[in-house]
């Protein structure tokens, strides 16, 4: 086997939550190219149906749910039809999350807190435990969890810190499910991008612009991130080439957290 080879996903099944738009998009369509059969779950089924039909073009087979993964018992449920239809699942990236509210922590109030947590936290660990545990009965997987650097710093201009809170969480829930699955052969890591211009972070850039002009003003490259740039990442983490390597979380933000 050659040094590229190792990056193949022939005969694999990734299954991606969040996976019609954005980064998650993204992650499935370099999976796909990479050779994987591809499991997309998402709350909209007309971007389910338009990533599905990508995912076709590129000669791969492609199931699809519709479900609110932030919705702990729809995430249940899911995951439970997940291996029921389409089992076994080689790869799982759980990919969910968002900062919808602008909110001062002093404003904030509980049902939001809790309701954002599930959305970023919650579901990495429902997935994690029945995609990621029917992985552990077969000895070999890879489970992949989109974090930010929001994981690692606090956002400047902007409110919502169940955000940074829950990232930070996910961060370190990596970590230790690496710990606890490392010698049952199945990786668990992190990727934690900066600003992509995603459909949210276009929205943002519309009815925020000086969060994001601040935001691009510090970022070494001085520019944001193209979705298709986390694609390559993500195929590492879940190909044999990364066989050495869990519990890591790796930061892929244009030099922003340099500063």
């Amino acid at each position: 086997m050659n040094v590229l080879d190792r990056f193949r996903l022939d005969g694999q099944r990734l299954m991606v939550t969040g996976g019609s738009r954005g980064l998650g998009r993204a992650i499935a369509l370099a999976g796909a190219e990479a050779g994987a059969d591809v499991v997309l779950t998402a709350r909209d089924p007309e971007a389910l149906a338009r990533t599905a039909a990508e995912v076709r073009e590129r000669g791969r087979l492609v199931w699809t749910f519709v479900a609110d993964v932030g919705d702990p018992t729809v995430c249940e449920n899911l995951c439970r039809r997940v291996l029921a239809e389409v089992s076994p699942i080689d790869i799982l990236v759980n990919n969910v999350g968002g900062r919808v509210v602008d909110v001062a922590i002093e404003d904030g109030d509980l049902a939001t807190w809790r309701r954002y947590f599930d959305l970023n936290l919650t579901h990495c660990f429902l997935c994690t435990k029945a995609i990621g545990g029917a992985m552990l009965a077969r000895g070999y997987g890879r489970v992949i969890n989109i974090a930010s650097i929001s994981g690692l710093i606090a956002n400047k201009g902007i409110g919502g810190r169940h955000y940074e809170s829950a990232k930070a969480a996910v961060i370190h829930f990596t970590r230790a499910t690496a710990a606890d699955w490392a010698a049952r052969g199945v990786t668990v890591n992190a990727i934690c991008p900066g600003l992509f211009m995603t459909e949210p972070n276009q929205k943002w850039a519309k009815n925020n612009p000086a969060v994001i002009e601040t935001f691009l003003g510090a970022i070494p490259m001085g520019r944001a991130g193209n979705p298709e740039e986390i694609g390559p990442l993500a195929v590492y983490l879940a190909s044999p080439a990364s066989s050495y390597v869990t519990g890591a979380a790796f930061v892929i933000d244009g030099g922003y957290t340099l500063w």
